[in-house]
Formats: C-alpha cells, sequence, structure tokens
C-alpha cells in the first residue's frame, strides 16, 4: 500500500514543478485558493445570441449554435405565434427534443420568448414549492 501511495507522489511530482507546488502550498495557508481560469474554460466564450422565428425553417441556425455547445439562445416566437399556433408548435418541440438530446433547459419567459441553454447552463424557474407530504414531515 505504501508503495502504491509513493508511485502516485512521485507522478504528481513529475506532473507539478517545483515552482507551482510552492504556489499552491503558499496559497493553502490563506483562506482561498486561486484558480487559473484560462485551464478551466479553455478558451471558449459564451455567446447569448437572439432569434427570432417567423417559419420552421428559421430554426436551423438556432440548432446549428446549440449543438456547437456555448450559446444561449434567446428566441423572440410572436411573429410565428401570430401566424401560425401548429407551426410554432412543431418549432417549440423540435427545439425541445434538441435541448434534451444536448441536456440542456428550455423554458419560455413572457408570452413571445424562450430561451435555450446549453448543458453548462439551466434555467432558474424560482424558489420550488414544497408538496404537501414534505410539509408534514
Amino acid at each position: 500500500m505504501v508503495k502504491f501511495f509513493s508511485k502516485i507522489k512521485e507522478k504528481l511530482n513529475d506532473l507539478i514543478s517545483s515552482e507551482e507546488e510552492d504556489r499552491m502550498l503558499s496559497d493553502a495557508d490563506q483562506d482561498y485558493v486561486e484558480l487559473d481560469t484560462a485551464a478551466v474554460v479553455e478558451g471558449k466564450k459564451i455567446t447569448v445570441r437572439t432569434y427570432n422565428i417567423a417559419d420552421f425553417t428559421d430554426l436551423k441556425p438556432i440548432l446549428d449554435h446549440l449543438r456547437e455547445g456555448s450559446t444561449i439562445a434567446l428566441v423572440n416566437i410572436k411573429e410565428l405565434k401570430d401566424k401560425d399556433l401548429v407551426e410554432l408548435k412543431r418549432a417549440i418541440n423540435k427545439l425541445k427534443k434538441t435541448t434534451d438530446a444536448l441536456d440542456g433547459d428550455i423554458a419560455g419567459f413572457g408570452e413571445d420568448y424562450i430561451v435555450v441553454t446549453p448543458a453548462f447552463a439551466e434555467v432558474y424557474r424560482g424558489e420550488k414549492k414544497k408538496s404537501k407530504e414534505e410539509e408534514l414531515a
């Protein structure tokens, strides 16, 4: 067992330079640890894009950007809602299926907008109300 941990320690020491190790140890004495955010994000920026849907074919660019994984879409559905409710339902179902496949989130806000997020984000829907069973317990 001791050999196992010593091998792990050796490999970690090889990966971490002594300068970085010193910085990490000095940071551990403080109340916080500073992280290198560039390494976490890997240079990818999040883009919030707005879209207008007037027809079912307007979904293609939205779906393409969502599949890239770094776009949050704010979709105005007013024009399609005023024109054809059946087509609107079809478009929303397509957005929902794609969002579910990407482990994202979709929600309506207001009467004319939908927000669609990729897997790394979720839509805040307010405090969840407790069920009667939870209140009684």
